[in-house]
């Protein structure tokens, strides 16, 4: 049976998010702002299929991600002999969704791990506080930028989008995104979900503003297991201890009730899993590639 793709629709997005509340582990990548705000550059599509979604990537080559629903009422057999007639490869798939499948199917496949996509989970009481020797560059970072900037920190509405949008061109020249391949796509997918902020369910953020200019600002969204994702998170190289200000100020402004903190992955960057590492996380989502 062919599955029926087609590309990701706005307008869906709530049919949506009722699904992967069903989900009984919830990864960052599968949140609507991401599947949605990133789809052009992996090409993502979506088919509706006996009460899940399943979603494909078409970039850099074809691949299944794992699919989207209530995990413990389908018929796993069944369902994964249809997507193997589709794909045989899947990514990103939740360890909690692979324990089911091994369990539950009678599917052959091959399993690796992929450290790269793991989501780093971290204590939001914990980055709020930044209390001890662990945390201490952290909070010497935050203070000094404190100290040096008449700062006011801003929730992030409809208002800030035309600054925020200045401030990552800004960003993207200093950082030249036009000739990294990760960098350039992330700038698309920002434009994309900034240029849609009114229509996108659950969306939230902050910034910190010196005078008239913003020294940094993020992206976060709620997922339906009440851990906080970070979406996107930028600081200007020009304030120091800017992206340290506005990870702690943001988590302690923010009036969800949310104690996990996602902050995405790594893709395998030596600095960024560096920089992830050193706030501490307390756990991980992992995610493995299967091969049917």
């Amino acid at each position: 049976m062919q599955l029926n793709f087609e590309p990701i629709d706005i307008s869906r997005q709530e049919d949506y998010q009722k699904k992967l509340a069903q989900c009984s582990q919830v990864a960052s990548d599968y949140s609507f702002i991401n599947i949605w705000g990133w789809g052009p550059e992996y090409g993502l599509q979506w088919a509706w299929h006996e009460g899940l979604v399943c979603i494909k990537q078409t970039v850099p080559e074809e691949m299944l991600w794992a699919p989207v629903g209530d995990w413990h009422g389908t018929d796993w057999s069944t369902l994964l002999q249809t997507a193997k007639e589709n794909c045989t490869k899947l990514i990103r798939v939740p360890e909690g969704l692979l324990n089911i499948w091994q369990e539950k199917s009678n599917i052959q496949m091959s399993v690796s791990e992929s450290r790269d996509h793991w989501d780093y989970l971290y204590d939001r009481k914990a980055l709020v506080d930044l209390k001890g020797n662990r945390f201490h560059k952290k909070k010497n970072l935050l203070n000094q930028f404190k100290k040096k900037n008449d700062f006011m920190y801003i929730s992030f509405g409809p208002k800030m989008v035309e600054q925020a949008k200045d401030m990552q061109e800004d960003w993207c020249a200093w950082r030249d995104c036009e000739s990294i391949d990760t960098l350039y796509a992330e700038n698309e997918a920002i434009a994309r979900v900034f240029d849609n902020w009114q229509q996108l369910n659950g969306i939230t953020g902050g910034a910190l503003r010196v005078g008239h200019s913003l020294a940094a600002w993020t992206v976060a969204e709620v997922l339906p297991d009440n851990t906080m994702v970070i979406h996107f998170e930028k600081g200007c190289p020009d304030y120091k201890g800017s992206y340290q200000a506005i990870n702690q100020m943001f988590l302690e402004h923010d009036d969800s009730s949310c104690e996990i903190v996602n902050r995405e992955q790594d893709i395998g960057d030596k600095g960024l899993r560096k920089a992830k590492l050193s706030y501490h996380p307390v756990g991980y989502v992992k995610k493995y590639e299967v091969i049917l």
